[in-house]
């Protein structure tokens, strides 16, 4: 059976935020952080130059504010998340911000590269 066409016009003209708005309600909320911090991580790779185009999409600046968001994100849910979640998430983190670290001509001095105001200072 085929769609009307004022529902085809409706699907072709956006999602259906009322589908959406069921399919997340039935995710836990680890999840989703989990999910928001990968993408906040694999962001932060790609402007640190470091995928397979390399240098191609490399933006420090953006990396920065990625890389603090994510350290920020995983501050404030420590307590949500169980360590099997967080702790590869803190490793992902430190990785990238040793990342940063060698990337940057002008090194931040130790404890203010981005997300150390939540980590602590990383050293590299």
């Amino acid at each position: 059976m085929s769609d009307t066409p004022s529902e085809s016009a409706e699907s072709a003209a956006g999602p259906d935020f009322d589908e959406m708005t069921r399919d997340i309600a039935e995710v836990p909320a680890v999840e989703v952080i989990v999910t928001v911090a990968v993408n906040l991580m694999s962001a932060a790779a790609v402007k640190l130059g470091l995928t397979e185009e390399g240098d191609k999409y490399k933006d420090l600046d953006e990396a920065r504010k990625l890389v603090h968001a994510l350290a920020g994100l995983l501050d404030a849910s420590a307590t949500e998340i169980s360590s099997f979640h967080a702790s590869p998430l803190r490793d992902g983190l430190k990785s990238l911000q040793l990342a940063f670290r060698e990337a940057s001509l002008v090194r931040d001095e130790p404890g203010q590269g981005p997300g150390e105001k939540y980590t602590g200072p990383i050293y590299g």
